[in-house]
């Protein structure tokens, strides 16, 4: 579990120090999960049976079929300074994973149109719920129990935060300190975890960063060019990563992703979360 004071070491060891301030006020905190064992706390699950609230549908796309359960985060288990989640209850994520149609149909937010294919529901904690099978033919992914860890994450170098601060690639120009790779990989070793599900902070992106993507789902016809300053709006709600012990395989082991924009998630209006997911 990474902690500000290491990645702080890596600024001040590898940038000037007026850019090593800078970078280092980019810093945010998130919220890691690995195993629960024992008498730990349950933060998380993935896969297995959802509880539902009584007497609620199963979430469906409409015109395809049923969507695949995929983890639940207990909010009361999860505290991440400056990132709103509710206090209590329960966030529920799905997603059509190709179990109904054989993968035929691919849900992005690089895919105009699909956006009905992945969805997060927020169960208060005074509703009363009920266990859930999964409908035909969806087969639930192996339960697994996970505890929660707070980490401190840093912007992908080709992010928006970056860019809004310190500007594009262009801007920064050739040179820069901060595109050194010696910096660059010096963080990815920091960073990087064999299996990263996570809520808040910086999402690990396994090709372009994917706040641009959650932008380009928001422009009409799924094309024109994507700014910083919107993709910069972007919050990572939820990834959830490729976990062999649960089953879960996103394509070449990639990483599904839930982005959403603060006053919505200050509002709950989980709704307008937008979904995307890459591999390698």
């Amino acid at each position: 579990m990474t902690d500000t004071q290491e990645l702080s070491a890596l600024a001040d060891q590898h940038l000037p120090p007026e850019v090593a301030a800078r970078w280092k006020g980019l810093l945010k905190p998130a919220v890691q999960f690995d195993w629960a064992a024992g008498s730990d706390p349950v933060a998380a699950r993935l896969g297995g049976e959802p509880e539902l609230p009584i007497g609620q549908a199963w979430p469906q796309w409409d015109g395809h079929g049923p969507l695949t359960f995929i983890a639940a985060f207990e909010c009361a288990q999860i505290a991440i300074e400056g990132f709103p989640l509710p206090e209590d209850g329960r966030l529920l994520f799905f997603y059509f994973d190709g179990q109904v149609d054989d993968g035929e149909e691919t849900v992005g937010a690089f895919e105009p149109g699909t956006r009905g294919g992945a969805r997060v529901l927020y169960v208060p904690a005074d509703v009363e719920v009920e266990c859930r099978q999964a409908p035909a033919p969806l087969k639930p992914y192996q339960r697994q129990l996970l505890r929660a860890g707070s980490v401190t994450t840093a912007p992908e170098p080709g992010g928006a935060r970056i860019a809004a601060v310190f500007g594009d690639r262009a801007a920064r120009g050739a040179g820069h300190p901060l595109d050194a790779a010696a910096f660059t990989e010096a963080v990815y070793d920091e960073l990087s975890v064999s299996v990263c599900h996570q809520v808040g902070g910086y999402p690990s992106s396994v090709q372009r960063p994917v706040e641009y993507e959650a932008v380009a789902a928001e422009v009409p016809g799924g094309s024109g060019r994507v700014e910083y300053r919107d993709a910069d709006r972007w919050l990572l709600l939820a990834q959830i990563d490729s976990d062999e012990a649960s089953g879960m395989m996103w394509g070449d082991v990639g990483t599904l992703y839930w982005l959403i924009q603060e006053p919505d998630l200050a509002a709950g209006r989980f709704d307008r979360a937008v979904f995307t997911w890459q591999c390698c």
